[in-house]
């Protein structure tokens, strides 16, 4: 039976977070704080660890680093309502394996955690050091430059281009809708007819000179493989 640690300090969502993993057959342990987070971790050496960015004695971020001294090898999916670009590429870059944003949908949260129990420590701690370059099916983005590899160049991007692209990788395959695009990209909820989501899909396009980027009918957009 795998062993979870969940970083939670929410009761209400701890408490469902422990039915659903529960439910799926893992050992789960609860923390609170970021103390004692890192105390369940020593103690209990789990194979996954899930981390909410916000503690009532810490931050998040913090728990990852000091976990990234002392073990190094840890599985960490970061689950947090903090969905900025520059917050889920700072923990990717801190070693996270995976970020989730909430509210998140339960089937999604099991299938990345089977996901990344299947891949070996080993190799998920050596990708962990590749910290500049992401590389998702078949697309490149440089995270400390912001802009896009191709054929081993440069290619810049807009802020919105890359977060953008940085959204829908990051969700690959999944399709992203117009509306969830209009408020992780652009912060609002407000539509009104705009089309600011198609024109920056088609300025993409055109920069990645290939059909990375499918409309799925009805929905919105998504990287196919």
């Amino acid at each position: 039976m795998n062993r979870i640690v969940v970083v939670e300090d929410e009761p209400m969502l701890a408490r469902l977070l422990g039915r659903i993993l529960g439910g799926a057959g893992y050992a789960v342990t609860v923390a609170g704080t970021a103390v004692d987070a890192l105390r369940a971790i020593r103690t209990v050496d789990p194979e996954l660890i899930i981390l909410d960015l916000v503690l009532p004695d810490g931050r998040g971020e913090d728990v990852l680093a000091e976990l990234m001294r002392f073990r190094p090898s840890s599985r960490v999916l970061v689950l947090s309502s903090m969905t900025q670009v520059a917050t889920r590429v700072g923990v990717l870059k801190g070693g996270a394996v995976d970020f989730l944003a909430k509210p998140f949908a339960n089937a999604e949260l099991l299938a990345r955690i089977h996901t990344r129990l299947q891949t070996p420590p080993s190799l998920q701690a050596s990708a962990s050091t590749v910290t500049r370059y992401l590389r998702i099916a078949g697309v490149e983005i440089d995270l400390q430059q912001r802009d896009l590899i191709i054929d081993g160049r440069s290619v810049p991007l807009t802020q919105r281009e890359f977060m953008l692209l940085f959204h829908l990788l990051e969700r690959a395959p999944e399709p992203c809708t117009r509306a969830e695009l209009l408020e992780r990209v652009w912060g609002t909820k407000f539509d009104a007819g705009t089309n600011v989501v198609d024109v920056c899909v088609r300025r993409l396009r055109w920069k990645l000179s290939n059909d990375k980027i499918e409309t799925v009918r009805n929905v919105g957009y998504r990287i196919t493989a």
